[in-house]
């Protein structure tokens, strides 16, 4: 089993990163972001309650379902695309190497 995986991140300014990973700490990818300084808020925490931590998922990695809280918070964020998730909500997990995502506007 991988212990690191890679994902390309584009970030506002549409500068990309190739960040590396753990797999083995139990993270979110919101908390491996701000691990990595990337700007996402998560202001809420990472209870799907405030969207500060939308990206865009632009690969073809089959990500977990959303979840209904997940749902929720994004019928009401801005910016809202069809790949639109919230990164609070997706694990980290050997399946995600090679992920790329963008990082939603945050206005």
């Amino acid at each position: 089993m991988q212990d690191e995986i890679s994902i390309k991140v584009i970030d506002r300014k549409e500068n990309i990163h190739i960040l590396k990973i753990p797999t083995d700490m139990g993270l979110n990818l919101m908390e491996a972001l701000r691990a990595h300084e990337m700007p996402v808020e998560g202001i809420c925490g990472g209870i799907a309650l405030c969207a500060s931590c939308q990206c865009y998922v632009r690969s073809n990695h089959n990500l977990e379902n959303k979840s209904e809280d997940e749902e929720a918070m994004l019928a009401e964020a801005l910016n809202v695309r069809s790949n639109s998730r919230l990164t609070c909500q997706i694990k980290v997990s050997s399946k995600l190497n090679g992920l790329e995502i963008k990082i939603a506007p945050n206005d």
